[in-house]
């Protein structure tokens, strides 16, 4: 997996190394292939780079290498290269799924509120008739899904060995990093190319707007839970009442219920208690220090 410089904070040394000599760059179209040189990018840790915790000292595997790493690991989850590896392609589908799923909740709501479109509250969505029934939906969502994740796990355990252009086959992908396939398909814009530094500032937005939308997803749902309602709905109720539409207040009315109706059932003790339950489960001796290296 390549590493590209971080830190916005200073300038940090970048060696670029040569890696099977060249690579064929493929004219999309035509099919034709114009050789240049391919190189994985390494950089070298920068002491004065951002931290989650100011003062707080980064494990040793965290280095600063990946993109929105800001040394925060408490239970060492990262310790191993290869769970690391896998970790960082986890939350990286996981964000894009996330800001996927943050835009079909919050734009349709949105439109839909002002007056532009008409669609279902997005938690009831799945109640809907549509074209075929849900049995089918599922089998197919479940083919076109599953093709596409096993080229994903597929090329998180032997890179490069799915990087096809999956309409044209005689075209290759350009991107060579894990995660990031590039191409006119998966990067149309080409925002993919240009200098290491703007490539890592660019996939550390993607990953800090991905864990944002992560939560954003997360709140929907407790939103949808708790009142009933979507967050725009949400919203708007509470800028019209600020000092009685908040969490502390919801409404008792039946159109405001909760479809599980667990609102009447919250008990705030046991939700705490089984969250710390959980982080308990979780939290395990870190490992000692030593310096560990992701293979290129």
């Amino acid at each position: 997996m390549a590493l590209v410089s971080a830190s916005s904070s200073s300038t940090t040394a970048v060696a670029a190394l040569p890696r099977n000599g060249l690579r064929a760059s493929p004219s999309f179209l035509a099919g034709k292939t114009a050789a240049r040189p391919s190189f994985a990018v390494r950089a070298a840790a920068d002491p004065d780079r951002p931290i989650w915790f100011p003062g707080s000292t980064p494990p040793p595997w965290l280095d600063g290498s990946l993109p929105g790493d800001f040394g925060f690991d408490p239970w060492g989850l990262g310790s191993d290269p290869e769970t690391l590896r896998w970790n960082v392609q986890a939350e990286l589908v996981h964000c894009r799924w996330a800001m996927l799923g943050a835009a079909g909740i919050f734009i349709p709501e949105f439109l839909t509120k002002i007056g532009i479109l008409n669609t279902p509250f997005w938690y009831t969505a799945g109640e809907q008739q549509y074209f075929t029934d849900t049995t089918t939906l599922f089998i197919i969502e479940l083919i076109l899904i599953g093709w596409a994740e096993g080229r994903r796990w597929a090329d998180i355990i032997k890179p490069g060995s799915v990087n096809t252009d999956p309409i044209f086959p005689n075209n290759k992908l350009t991107g060579t990093d894990v995660g990031y396939p590039g191409g006119l398909w998966f990067d149309p814009l080409g925002w993919g190319s240009g200098s290491p530094e703007k490539i890592k500032e660019l996939r550390t937005k993607e990953i800090k707007n991905g864990r944002l939308a992560m939560l954003a997803v997360m709140g929907a749902w407790f939103q949808a839970e708790y009142t009933g309602t979507g967050p725009i709905d949400n919203l708007f109720a509470h800028l019209a009442d600020p000092g009685h539409a908040t969490i502390f207040q919801v409404s008792d009315e039946p159109e405001h219920q909760s479809t599980l109706h667990i609102r009447h059932t919250f008990d705030t003790y046991d939700l705490v208690t089984d969250w710390l339950t959980l982080l308990m489960l979780l939290i395990r001796p870190s490992p000692p220090n030593k310096e560990l290296e992701l293979a290129t």
